[in-house]
């Protein structure tokens, strides 16, 4: 199989925002799971599988002082930040696979659309909950596509989730809400994602 990393470059380097799928004008579900919880400015948030999401520009237009971008493709990221333009200095950019992680730090929220659901094997779903449970502080925001969704992206398997198989992932974590979304892809078909979100067990 393709290199995961090498996969993720190409995508890339040769589609515009239009061309892929996961394209938002505005992250709302994200957006909404984030604002329920009433979160100070100066919260750390990790947006991870972030590529160049438009969600970075609105947690910045809201004035989030400590946001983080994580994403196995470097050309993604070199995208966001020629978006960005300036406000790119204000945002710590991460280029890893996730499984890879190590991070120095930890963050008090996590956000996730559609990263975790690439992870097909035990062992990598164990290396990402493993990181979670270490590194975040209160709360968690997964995106994944539902069991009514897709059943690849951008060529690739990946996992579908209910709420109830969220759940009993993220063990160090308990469930505040779930809800499914119809996300409308920029070329006009519909992919189902369920949405929840975590507090962290302490």
């Amino acid at each position: 199989m393709e290199d995961r990393k090498a996969h993720w470059e190409n995508v890339y380097n040769t589609k515009s925002p239009k061309e892929v799928s996961w394209t938002q004008k505005r992250p709302e579900v994200s957006l909404e799971f984030l604002d329920s919880f009433e979160l100070p400015h100066t919260t750390s948030i990790i947006d991870v599988g972030g590529g160049d999401s438009l969600l970075v520009d609105f947690l910045l237009e809201e004035g989030f002082e400590d946001i983080t971008v994580l994403d196995i493709s470097a050309k993604a990221i070199e995208k966001a930040k020629k978006r960005l333009g300036d406000r790119a200095k204000n945002v710590k950019w991460v280029v890893s696979d996730i499984v890879d992680f190590k991070p120095e730090r930890n963050y008090d929220v996590w956000h996730d659309r559609a990263a975790f659901h690439f992870l097909t094997e035990p062992n990598q779903v164990k290396s990402y909950v493993d990181i979670v449970n270490k590194c975040v502080n209160s709360y968690l925001v997964i995106g994944t596509f539902s069991l009514d969704g897709p059943k690849k992206c951008s060529g690739l398997d990946i996992t579908q989730y209910s709420p109830e198989s969220m759940g009993s992932t993220f063990t160090g974590f308990n469930t505040l809400n779930c809800r499914t979304h119809d996300h409308v892809t920029p070329f006009g078909t519909t992919q189902n994602f369920v949405f929840c979100s975590f507090r962290k067990i302490i």
